[in-house]
């Protein structure tokens, strides 16, 4: 058995309980930002794909490998993507004036609009159930905790 695991036998029905509470409550919120996308006219990937791209650490763009590791979908799907996206310009590409073979990717005015409103809808929200999902986390982590000790 994989080491911090607890065998079957040693599991309690609230140990069931505890982790449906918790996928439930976070399906919950996951569905709300996908109904947020779509009232905004856009997809929840695109939302995602944005979200990826200007959350980037330390820069406003991600190369496509970079946004297809992010949002752990296949190289030429992210590239896919971009060039949808671009297509109702929520992105822009450009390629890498360091390495030609790399392409840019970065919000257009548009796409940063679309997201700003986005975020504030998504920080709203988690004002709400975040709390609730932060105590099933920490109730789940002890519970862990336990199972190695």
């Amino acid at each position: 058995m994989a080491k911090g695991t607890r065998s079957s036998s040693n599991l309690r029905k609230s140990d069931y309980e505890l982790l449906a509470d918790f996928r439930y409550r976070l399906r919950k919120f996951l569905g709300f930002s996908e109904n947020a996308a779509i009232e905004h006219g856009v997809t929840p990937q695109q939302y995602q794909a944005m979200l990826s791209i200007h959350g980037y650490p330390d820069r406003d763009w991600v190369t496509v490998g970079e946004l297809a590791e992010q949002m752990q979908i296949e190289h030429h799907s992210a590239g896919g993507l971009a060039k949808r996206m671009e297509s109702v310009n929520l992105v822009q590409r450009a390629v890498s004036e360091e390495d030609r073979r790399s392409v840019h990717l970065k919000l257009t005015p548009k796409g940063l609009s679309i997201l700003n409103e986005l975020i504030k809808a998504h920080q709203d929200e988690l004002s709400i159930v975040g709390p609730d999902l932060i105590g099933l986390l920490n109730k789940a982590s002890k519970k862990g905790r336990k199972s190695k000790g």
